[in-house]
């Protein structure tokens, strides 16, 4: 069975406009980097959105939900935006206990050339074919968690929450 993969968004799939300094979705790099990365797993890729993470409605996170609950596939990795993903990680957590969703980012954009996105993406499909049922954030060869993550804004990293 393949893995689904779902695109939202985020500075995975930024574009950078050199005219106006502005970053813009264009379309997902997300094929390009399974081909750079010479990915050998089966995935089904679908686009639900193209959305910075800081935009993302309860309405956005709602449809991310309902389509991981009706996929097929019990191991879905979402690419998303760093900001909130901690937020979707939680709501996804509360609702979806029957399957390994493994949700990762990029702190740089992709175009850029030294993006972290395709290590995170070799990462999360690592994580999402070895950990057992439930909702993780893979960033930066971590794994952590779903219910108990943020991102740290003043060091830029994902940590675990204190309890």
């Amino acid at each position: 069975m393949s893995i689904r993969i779902f695109i939202t968004g985020g500075t995975f799939d930024k574009e950078y406009n050199e005219l106006t300094g502005q970053l813009y979705f264009n379309d997902s790099h997300l094929p390009e980097m399974l081909e750079l990365g010479r990915n050998l797993v089966p995935v089904e890729v679908r686009t639900l959105m193209m959305v910075d993470s800081l935009e993302m409605t309860g309405d956005d996170r709602e449809l991310i939900a309902e389509h991981c609950r009706k996929s097929k596939e019990d191991k879905i990795i979402i690419t998303h935006g760093t900001d909130t993903m901690a937020e979707t990680a939680k709501l996804l957590a509360q609702k979806i206990k029957d399957k390994t969703i493994v949700i990762t980012g990029a702190m740089i954009p992709y175009k850029f050339g030294s993006s972290d996105g395709l290590f995170n993406l070799g990462s999360a499909l690592a994580f999402v074919q070895t950990l057992p049922p439930g909702v993780y954030v893979a960033m930066n060869g971590r794994c952590f968690n779903g219910e108990n993550v943020r991102k740290n804004r003043e060091t830029g990293v994902f940590e675990e929450l204190k309890v």
